[in-house]
């Protein structure tokens, strides 16, 4: 247990404290980053096309800070939420926020995709086993890569979670609690942690320990050796020659204890990387006085979505108390699962998961229109609510536009 969470009561004044009183000037100009996001797009799309990755979001962000020193060393203040400037190329935008919020979204989907059914952009991180088990509850979890040695990369990507944790931004990373533990200084566990990313793994070993002699035999033979197999897919021997030396049943715990020690151990090296730049823009004492849980939700944010939720964060402007146009739009989303509402966060803000402050105002450009495709400003966290004929139309609107509108083209001629 950390010596400070008997502290616990006063720990939220006490990391508060010790972020006010570690922080470092904000830059009076923000950098301005120039970012192709179709070219990003189409490398997700096919990675194999571009090994190098150089396309991707997390690339061209990651290449301006090593010129420029983006976010190295500086521990700015919680207030201070964006941290450069953006340009779309072939999108037109003004970056008041909104474009800024949307390179950590593609950062952050590059590192860990939502879907399980599309390749992983980058080599940092790699799906966990429990990503092909169906019965697991902790399937979409990723780890770091341990073939990956791009030891500054992680350290990066550790100071990105650092940012976050400092600020009111999101860096969604779908790590399971073995690796959250780690970065926050916590002890991990086989029995309590491992399960998260190979359930079946755990369960074997389980198994094996309680085996007599017969029922191991019969189920290994001749065949079991001093291997395991890591989550990038890569067989490791666990002794010198193991892959040539059969495992007895008489020595199945030391098997065990060898198997359990490689995979919890397996992704150390990387895991210190994140830890050392996290603890580059994050002191020390803040850690020490954060839970792995509450690491996970600040840096992370709250994955689950529901419309009650949501209303706690929606002000409207331009309508009459009883419009049917806020009736229509809070029947539409409450047909929504926490995915579209997230989708839906995304399409307003550029982040997709609360809290997040957003303004609903009527649409005046078209004020006698009906059934119009819904706009938004990411910006400023505004959405523009056209006249819908009826709740379903509106649902179907709003459907269409969180799941297909991903480029920005209406703060300037993207021609210009």
């Amino acid at each position: 247990m950390k010596p400070f969470l008997l502290l616990s009561k006063q720990s939220t004044a006490l990391i508060a404290h010790c972020l006010q009183s570690s922080e470092s000037t904000p830059p009076n100009i923000l950098p301005k980053l120039h970012i192709n996001r179709q070219l990003a797009r189409e490398h997700r799309a096919n990675p194999a096309l571009d090994p190098s990755y150089r396309h991707t979001v997390f690339t061209q962000v990651q290449q301006h800070h090593a010129l420029c020193g983006l976010l190295l060393p500086h521990r700015w203040p919680t207030n201070y939420n964006q941290w450069w400037e953006c340009d779309f190329v072939t999108e037109g935008i003004i970056d008041n926020g909104g474009g800024f919020r949307d390179t950590l979204s593609d950062v952050s989907e590059e590192l860990c995709p939502s879907s399980g059914n599309v390749p992983v952009p980058l080599p940092f991180f790699v799906r966990t086993s429990n990503q092909g088990n169906s019965s697991s509850d902790t399937r979409d979890m990723y780890v770091p890569n341990p073939s990956c040695k791009d030891f500054p990369k992680y350290e990066w990507i550790g100071q990105l979670i650092g940012a976050a944790l400092r600020s009111k931004q999101f860096l969604i990373l779908a790590l399971p609690a073995l690796v959250w533990k780690q970065l926050a200084g916590e002890e991990v566990a086989w029995s309590k942690d491992f399960a998260a990313v190979d359930v079946e793994l755990v369960k074997l070993l389980e198994m094996m320990e309680g085996m007599d002699r017969e029922a191991f035999e019969f189920m290994f033979g001749k065949e079991l050796t001093y291997t395991v197999v890591r989550s990038d897919q890569h067989v490791v021997e666990l002794i010198p020659n193991g892959g040539n030396t059969m495992v007895h049943y008489e020595d199945r715990k030391e098997f065990i204890r060898l198997v359990q020690k490689a995979r919890l151990e397996e992704s150390k090296e990387q895991i210190a990387a994140m830890r050392a730049g996290l603890l580059r823009v994050v002191p020390q004492p803040v850690l020490d006085l954060l839970t792995w849980q509450l690491m996970e939700k600040k840096v992370c944010g709250d994955p689950e979505i529901s419309v009650s939720d949501l209303r706690r964060f929606v002000t409207f402007e331009g309508f009459a108390p009883n419009d049917i146009r806020i009736q229509n739009f809070w029947e539409a989303l409450s047909n929504f699962t926490s995915e579209d509402l997230s989708r839906f966060l995304k399409f307003v803000s550029g982040r997709s998961r609360l809290p997040v402050q957003i303004t609903v105002c009527a649409e005046m450009a078209n004020s006698n229109a009906v059934d119009l495709m819904p706009q938004a400003s990411t910006c400023s966290c505004t959405f523009f609510l056209p006249n819908y004929s009826s709740a379903k139309a509106c649902e179907e609107m709003l459907r269409y536009a969180v799941y297909n509108c991903v480029s920005i083209d209406t703060d300037k001629n993207s021609w210009d």
